[in-house]
């Protein structure tokens, strides 16, 4: 057997003030010829457990680009054809192949593609022939659209939310096209469109209890996978929304029937599903009184993993309006900061305006008295464990303090995502009162753990969470919460 492997991949916020260029994917994840390291990041966890898995059979690989963006506005066109196109020469110099398996996203779109992933899937296709099974794993915040099921042999998607599950459904992935190249399996996909959108944390109600369920259906016989795909609110396409994705093997009908009912009893939950949000009033008066461990506030808004910029002051603030003095935020992105900082040392102590850069989304920025307490050159933090980890960059990186309040200010825009991102830089989370991540849930999955309560904050910001409020121009607006009379 031999395999075709490759990544290419962003999450397209379309209200972005960022376009994604080359230099976005050079600082995320720019990989050539599978040199990923012991640290892969998390799109090229699924490609390393595949080389894996192929290497123990005694299958070769041919490994092509791993390209990642962090989640930003439309991806220049030059960039996303040259990526494609490197991708499609690997592939041709590889053929013939026996499988085909990409780590993508489902939400890149690019300067004259809205669905990107089905376009290149579209010519991989067109190079292997309708024979050879094509395997695909997707991000659940992918816009699942018909032209990917219809190029593809089998999709799955993250089933978690963080996601911290890629290894997991990466090896499931390759059952069925390793299973499907053998004549093991015939896989049929059922899509159906739930008619809604918005966010689903799976960690909690009652989302947790269907995503139980859904693994149960998994294991009936002739269910090979269940996909949810959540949809990305902020990506401004007509496929946008939440769908629900269902391989079967051989029996095309019973897996649209059991995406239907899937998708119905998910739109029957769908007034119970929007996370809790709080004002920052709210927040901060619930976060008041003391206990053992901290209070988690998630920035939602202001996250970068959704394409915000990182770098709005609205929590910090009020932290300092309320005099708390046992507080640590981690990450307020501010390159300008970092240099100076950093060409400051530590132990130094100055006046620094910080954040607010990049328009009334950010607020406005700050000027405070602080200390430098720690300077890191190539910040990293880890998300996930075991198979599932992966590693990213939060830049150059540096620890200021102004009053009782410790500032993790990094150079590269990324989310919060692992406590490391506040122990790396000499902070430890576990005795802060209140820890503030700009993240809206993947930092879930290392701060649920420490915290005494977790509350997510609808600040104001890029990300607006109301879906009624989003500007949309292509998406289709016949959906709940926009429309409720959809039945």
């Amino acid at each position: 057997m031999k395999l075709f492997l490759a990544c290419l991949g962003t999450e397209t916020n379309t209200f972005s003030p960022f376009p994604t260029g080359f230099r976005t994917f050079e600082e995320t994840c720019l990989v050539r010829d599978g040199n990923h390291g012991e640290n892969p990041f998390l799109f090229a966890v699924p490609l390393v457990l595949w080389r894996q898995l192929a290497s123990r059979r005694g299958w070769s690989v041919v490994e092509s680009l791993c390209a990642f963006a962090q989640p930003s506005g439309a991806t220049l066109r030059s960039v996303y054809e040259s990526f494609r196109e490197e991708i499609l020469a690997d592939l041709r110099r590889a053929l013939p192949v026996d499988m085909v398996l990409l780590s993508l996203h489902g939400a890149m779109i690019a300067d004259g593609y809205d669905d990107c992933e089905g376009d290149l899937l579209a010519r991989i296709r067109a190079l292997v022939g309708p024979r050879v099974p094509v395997g695909v794993e997707l991000d659940l915040h992918c816009h699942l659209t018909h032209r990917m099921v219809e190029e593809s042999t089998a999709i799955v998607s993250f089933k978690e939310y963080p996601h911290t599950d890629a290894a997991d459904r990466a090896r499931e992935l390759f059952r069925i096209v390793s299973e499907t190249a053998s004549g093991a399996l015939e896989p049929h996909m059922a899509l159906y469109d739930c008619r809604m959108m918005g966010i689903y944390h799976t960690t909690s109600e009652p989302m947790k209890s269907f995503l139980a369920g859904v693994k149960q259906w998994e294991q009936q016989k002739g269910i090979l996978s269940i996909s949810i795909a959540h949809g990305f609110l902020w990506g401004d396409v007509s496929d946008m929304g939440t769908r629900v994705l269902v391989v079967s093997d051989g029996n095309p009908g019973e897996g649209a029937r059991l995406a239907e009912s899937l998708g119905r009893q998910l739109f029957q939950l769908r007034h119970r599903l929007r996370p809790d949000y709080k004002t920052i009033d709210q927040a901060l008066g619930e976060s008041s009184s003391r206990g053992r461990g901290p209070v988690v506030l998630a920035d939602v808004a202001d996250n970068p993993g959704g394409g915000a910029p990182g770098d709005s002051t609205f929590i910090l603030q009020a932290l300092i309006d309320s005099r708390i003095e046992d507080a640590a935020v981690a990450c307020i992105w501010d390159p300008t900061v970092v240099a100076v900082a950093t060409e400051a040392g530590e132990g130094t102590r100055f006046e620094v305006r910080l954040g607010g850069k990049m328009g009334p989304a950010s607020g406005r920025p700050l000027d405070l008295p602080v200390t430098v307490t720690r300077v890191v050159s190539n910040a990293r933090q880890t998300f996930g464990s075991g198979a599932n980890r992966s590693v990213s960059s939060l830049g150059d990186a540096v620890a200021l303090r102004t009053g009782g309040i410790d500032i993790v200010v990094n150079s590269i825009r990324t989310q919060t995502l692992g406590s490391d991102a506040f122990t790396t830089m000499g902070i430890d989370p576990r005795t802060k009162q209140i820890l503030v991540v700009k993240s809206m849930q993947h930092f879930h999955a290392a701060f649920a753990p420490l915290a005494r309560q977790v509350l997510y904050v609808d600040t104001p910001g890029a990300l607006v969470s109301d879906a009624t409020r989003i500007p949309f121009r292509k998406a289709d607006r016949g959906k709940w919460p926009i429309c409720e009379t959809v039945a």
